[in-house]
């Protein structure tokens, strides 16, 4: 099991780095996406631009607070959490994503992976926000 933690600070509204985050309907900003498909209100799966599925469950939806939920493809199980703060006129959101390879094999290149992930996930977002 791999744990990675980020803090993130954004020069924008509590209410647009949830909204950013949160909406699936509008992920055309995730640089690694091909698609969101909604299943229903605590279910989705990614797609990602090589045709990798994964499946999420949501867990907790506090709005503007925290979102976190639990996630599954063929080569790992975790799970994610932002944690939204009003901090000095913008956001701070804090990240916690905990990832559990299924093979073996893949267990040392798990935390790499997972800090690769989290660095292109927050570069996007801060992209999106930016505009």
């Amino acid at each position: 099991m791999a744990t990675s933690r980020v803090t993130e600070y954004f020069l924008c509204p509590v209410e647009q780095v949830w909204q950013t985050i949160t909406d699936l309907t509008n992920t055309a900003w995730r640089s690694d996406l091909a698609q969101v498909e909604i299943l229903d209100e605590t279910h989705f799966v990614e797609h990602t631009k090589s045709g990798y599925a994964t499946d999420f469950t949501v867990t907790a939806c506090q709005p503007l607070c925290r979102w976190a939920f639990t996630m599954e493809n063929g080569n790992m199980s975790g799970s994610w959490e932002g944690i939204f703060e009003v901090a000095e006129g913008g956001t701070r959101l804090h990240c916690t994503e905990t990832v559990n390879a299924k093979h073996w094999w893949m267990r040392p290149f798990v935390p790499s992976y997972l800090k690769r992930q989290q660095k292109l996930y927050l570069d996007d977002l801060r992209r999106e926000l930016q505009k």
